[in-house]
């Protein structure tokens, strides 16, 4: 069975802040810091993924709208 790269790799944001919320819920006080910045970075490649998803919706809309216009 062959497993795509881009789909195993799909889960690592997830996992990431999942991770963050573990270690602020279940370490000690002192500790808990650490775990912000992996729950930042998980946070962040959600939100770039989706803006980019959608800045890229919109130019191949833009595309298609100009070709309708030549015809």
């Amino acid at each position: 069975m062959n497993i795509n790269k881009k789909f195993i790799l799909s889960f690592v944001a997830p996992i990431m802040i999942l991770i963050s919320a573990i270690g602020l819920i279940f370490r000690q006080d002192n500790k808990k810091i650490f775990y912000l910045p992996i729950g930042l970075m998980g946070i962040v490649l959600i939100l770039e993924k989706d803006l980019s998803r959608k800045l890229n919706r919109r130019n191949i809309f833009k595309k298609i709208k100009s070709y309708q216009k030549i015809k």
